[in-house]
């Protein structure tokens, strides 16, 4: 299952989805990240905790979804937290969608545990959710939007 992750400026948590998905699900899922209006960088505390935590991250890069057009992801996730007032961007493909709202750490102001705290709990929260998609990827793809709408499928 190809997936791309999607947000505004992808800089930090479709960074994170990217990195832990190509990590912890190599062989089964693919995935890449992108923005509606990427940053250009990635955020330095995204890389430093995915170091800290293990995973790779070379190859990393804050791009547009224009420079995906030949990727034809089966799956678009975008990770931006409605519930702080942050617009979705919009995805027009055919693909199967996932909203996973997930809080952006790099956005937290607070002391430097704090910051570690809150990216520690992001990534931990993404491992659960690409655990998730590894049983579905599982499945036979026609069975796939089935399943995904268990967990929030558009």
């Amino acid at each position: 299952m190809k997936i791309l992750y999607i947000c505004t400026h992808n800089r930090c948590r479709s960074i994170l989805s990217e990195a832990i998905t190509n990590q912890f699900a190599a062989g089964v899922l693919t995935a890449r990240s992108a923005g509606s209006q990427p940053a250009g960088e990635v955020h330095p505390l995204s890389l430093k905790y995915l170091q800290e935590a293990g995973i790779a991250t070379e190859g990393l890069i804050s791009q547009s979804w224009d420079e995906l057009e030949d990727f034809a992801p089966d799956l678009v996730v975008t990770v931006c937290d409605s519930a702080a007032g942050e617009s979705c961007p919009l995805w027009f493909g055919k693909s199967l969608k996932v909203h996973w709202g997930l809080s952006d750490p790099s956005k937290l102001e607070g002391s430097e545990t704090e910051l570690a705290e809150a990216f520690r709990a992001t990534i931990s929260e993404i491992k659960q959710r690409v655990e998730d998609l590894k049983t579905v990827a599982a499945l036979p793809s026609s069975e796939w939007r089935a399943a995904l709408a268990k967990l929030g499928a558009q």
